[in-house]
């Protein structure tokens, strides 16, 4: 199965579908207390300020991810997330580089983001990708590690 990745509206009925399924899926797999879901006003979700990307597989979304402007040349990557039918098809990294490329075109010097260390496969993908750990830079509750990579 091939998939694609497209824009989309952050208040889409697609998007807002995946925004339920990952905010779900983060709450269940949670470590260290309660969750508390943290979702990213959509206006700073669309460009200029930010994107939101879905992935597509045999014309169903499979993941979602967005990136919010921080700075001028700072963005963060945020809600990344691979439903379980576009799982081990390399749908989150595809996800990842078109992220990366759009936060260039936004004028992007580097993507900064925070995850918990429970979500395994996500710190893997980060790190495996560039991403190096950095002190925390935002006072988000689920976050336990931060990333942080330069973009060419």
């Amino acid at each position: 199965m091939a998939v694609t990745i497209a824009p989309e509206d952050p208040a889409s009925a697609v998007a807002q579908a995946l925004l339920r399924a990952y905010f779900s899926d983060r709450a269940i797999s949670f470590v260290g207390g309660v969750y508390t879901p943290k979702p990213a006003d959509p206006a700073t979700l669309r460009a200029p300020e930010g994107a939101f990307l879905v992935a597509w597989s045999d014309g169903e979304p499979v993941g979602c991810g967005a990136l919010r402007r921080l700075s001028p040349e700072r963005f963060e990557v945020k809600h990344l997330y691979v439903a379980p039918a576009g799982r081990g098809m390399g749908t989150g990294a595809s996800l990842l580089t078109a992220l990366e490329a759009r936060a260039v075109e936004l004028g992007a010097t580097e993507v900064v983001l925070d995850t918990n260390s429970a979500l395994t496969a996500a710190n893997r993908l980060y790190t495996t990708r560039g991403y190096a750990s950095v002190p925390a830079y935002n006072d988000n509750p689920n976050a336990t590690t931060w990333f942080r990579k330069p973009l060419a």
